[in-house]
């Protein structure tokens, strides 16, 4: 039983997310073989002020890009 877990910053929409969902399920299927309802995928969204990139959160860089 695969558990694929992926972190996205927040934003996306519902069906944007279920895609990834879908897409994640079926590669998993298609390259390990293994049943499509034995593949887990947990998203976690994290808000932008607690992503860091370069020791700035994603917030503060995208209030000020320098």
């Amino acid at each position: 039983m695969p558990l694929i877990r992926v972190t996205l910053l927040e934003g996306r929409s519902p069906q944007e997310v279920a895609a990834l969902g879908a897409a994640l399920t079926a590669a998993a299927h298609e390259t390990l073989g293994t049943p499509v309802e034995s593949v887990r995928v947990i998203v976690e969204e994290t808000p932008p002020e607690r992503w860091f990139v370069g020791g700035r959160s994603v917030a503060e860089r995208r209030a000020s890009p320098s």
